[in-house]
């Protein structure tokens, strides 16, 4: 296929930002009117970035699409994800580029405050996305409002479809449509608790889901699918252990998001989804080895550590 017209394996909408990284001594943070830190960092990601250059380092052809502002915070994502070789297609948004502070503390535990400041209003043009859409494999849908837009058009291509729910509850309303209308869904077991197995049956019976994922930090995961459901009548999620980092863990930001990759590199290479959700706790472990998730995980260290 020509350079004109590449086939992407992963269109990523949306997720894209900066990371103001703050490393704490433990969380929660003592009350004070100042708190001696180690030095500030910043580091340009955000879920769908990281997504997107996470994928890119696997060897998957990528292409993330945004809504970004003409500002020195969307200088920072363009020049990381251009590094990344990654393919980045943004439209300028005035409201600004996205922005999160991190709590980070000595185990690499994080407490994150996100910039929500995308307005309402909010739309990426459908002659801006629809062409790559067209070519893609897949599409990774971030919990972006603007995204949301695009989930008739996705149906209408046929084209899979998987989204990251993070730490929802199952009750806010913000997050149910992308939960209902996408193939493999992604969560974290922070939000729901105990109840996260009764959510997990609810995305398969209420929604299009074939798969639903949680994540559940050094606890590992919970895969449940629509197939084993209907053919062994078991609602229970399959768990999958955590993997222990070959490295010391220093920081857990971006660790849901490679595990999201390499689950995806998985499945785009024709393994099962229980294989492919080890192949994500092995890319969730390493990706806590490094600051700012800058840990992106190769093929050769993903399928080497899935053995």
């Amino acid at each position: 296929m020509s350079q004109q017209h590449p086939e992407y394996d992963v269109v990523v909408i949306g997720g894209s930002g900066v990371d103001t990284i703050v490393r704490v001594d433990s969380l929660p943070v003592p009350l004070a009117d100042s708190v001696l830190v180690g030095p500030i960092e910043e580091w340009p990601g955000h879920t769908g970035g990281n997504l997107a250059l996470g994928a890119r380092a696997l060897g998957l052809r990528v292409a993330l699409l945004d809504c970004i502002g003409d500002d020195w915070i969307g200088a920072q994502v363009r020049e990381r994800l251009a590094k990344g070789d990654v393919e980045f297609a943004p439209v300028i948004s005035p409201a600004g580029t996205r922005r999160a502070v991190n709590l980070v503390d000595a185990t690499g535990r994080r407490m994150s405050f996100y910039d929500a400041r995308d307005p309402d209003g909010l739309r990426m043009p459908r002659d801006h996305y629809l062409p790559r859409l067209r070519r893609a494999r897949h599409v990774h849908v971030s919990i972006m409002n603007f995204a949301r837009f695009l989930y008739d058009d996705i149906e209408d291509l046929g084209v899979p479809v998987s989204t990251d729910l993070h730490d929802w509850d199952g009750l806010a309303d913000h997050h149910r449509e992308f939960a209902l209308r996408s193939d493999l869904v992604f969560l974290s077991a922070a939000g729901a608790g105990e109840e996260t197995p009764a959510l997990m049956r609810e995305i398969l019976r209420e929604g299009r889901a074939q798969t639903v994922v949680a994540t559940a930090g050094a606890d590992g995961s919970y895969v449940l699918t629509r197939d084993i459901v209907s053919r062994d009548g078991d609602s229970t999620p399959h768990h999958i252990p955590a993997t222990v980092p070959p490295a010391p863990a220093v920081d857990s930001n971006g660790a849901g998001d490679a595990y999201v990759c390499g689950f995806l590199y998985g499945r785009l290479t024709g393994r099962d989804v229980l294989e492919s959700a080890r192949l994500g706790a092995v890319a969730g472990a390493y990706a806590c080895t490094a600051p700012g998730s800058t840990a992106l995980i190769s093929p050769e260290a993903l399928l080497g550590g899935s053995l």
